[in-house]
């Protein structure tokens, strides 16, 4: 083979691009929030039907943490007429006081800045759904118009912004019980990055609230919808979490077992990472019923994350149980030579 390499004939049609200028001048860098806003499927997948409705969820992740954390015990989904949707906690309320570091109100750098948040060691958060600080912020940056109201510290706090650009400074609108705190977040979906629809559908969304009901016992989530004609209210609470979710699995099926067997534990673990030793508690709740299918239906979270593809939970969970049955068997002379 000759190492000789002839140019194609179009060559000089194909090297056009190569004669424009590539230079400091071509480099640019997209300040706060620009970045979302330019590659929104980046931050929230396709920006769809389905990316719509994850906006709310990303906005909900952060009320799922405080409830994780023990601070919070209903949350409140309100759709509104015209176009809005609300997210309600009674959490302990997005700190408003001012960062020491950069200067402005502590909601305002979490609702502004990517990967600024209290989920990255500092102790605010020890299990959480969302580590990566880019949340709510995408939410607001993908809005037209996003409001966050805190109640904290016997104040309600107001915030709010328009595609990510602060309007209105963090200020006081009234006082409210010292034992009231929360947060608020009520935003309305930028059409023009919601090409597809911004209307938020009931059904799709009690799928999701039902499933972190199930995930997190004792949480009390409530749908409403308010928009004239389609009123309804929903109220998801299931005292004994993912017992009960696996019961429902079970429904319209021939049980081996008839109660869902319940496991649960924590094991202290200590890991070397980077000439450190790392210590933590991993809890881990397994709930499993058998039928008399031919098929297994399995659904593992983290920190009620739905992990489509599985990970070591799952992996570690079924090599564990089926050497505890092969052992069980061969202990009990249930299988033949």
């Amino acid at each position: 083979m000759s190492d000789n390499v002839t140019p194609p004939e179009d060559a000089e049609k194909l090297s056009t691009g190569a004669q424009q200028e590539y230079g400091a001048a071509q480099i640019d860098k997209l300040e706060g929030l620009e970045a979302v806003r330019k590659r929104p499927g980046m931050y929230i997948g396709d920006p769809d039907e389905r990316g719509l409705h994850h906006c709310v969820f990303e906005v909900l992740d952060n009320s799922i943490d405080e409830h994780l954390a023990g601070y919070c015990s209903k949350i409140i989904i309100q759709i509104h007429e015209g176009g809005t949707i609300s997210v309600i906690d009674n959490g302990r309320g997005i700190p408003v006081d001012m960062h020491p570091k950069f200067g402005i109100p502590a909601v305002e750098l979490v609702l502004t800045n990517l990967h600024a948040g209290g989920k990255f060691g500092q102790g605010a958060y020890k299990y959480s759904g969302g580590l990566h600080g880019v949340g709510a912020k995408c939410v607001n940056a993908l809005s037209d118009f996003f409001k966050a109201e805190v109640r904290r510290d016997g104040k309600r706090h107001v915030i709010t912004f328009e595609r990510g650009k602060t309007t209105e400074k963090l200020h006081v609108v009234g006082p409210c019980p010292d034992s009231q705190t929360g947060t608020a977040i009520t935003f309305l979906p930028d059409p023009t990055i919601f090409t597809d629809t911004v209307e938020f559908k009931f059904d799709l969304l009690a799928r999701r609230l039902r499933e972190l009901a199930f995930l997190n016992p004792g949480l009390v989530i409530e749908l409403v919808d308010e928009r004239s004609g389609q009123e309804r209210t929903e109220t998801f609470y299931y005292a004994d979490g993912i017992r009960e979710f696996v019961k429902q699995l079970g429904e319209n099926k021939t049980l081996i077992t008839a109660e869902p067997i319940a496991m649960s534990g924590v094991r202290h673990i200590e890991v070397e990472y980077d000439g450190k030793t790392m210590e933590d508690d991993v809890i881990v709740d397994v709930v499993m019923q058998y039928n008399d299918s031919d098929r297994y239906q399995i659904q593992c979270y983290a920190n009620s994350i739905f992990n489509a593809d599985g990970g070591t939970h799952l992996s570690g969970f079924r090599s564990s149980l089926t050497r505890a049955i092969n052992n069980y068997a061969k202990t009990n002379n249930l299988l033949k030579d």
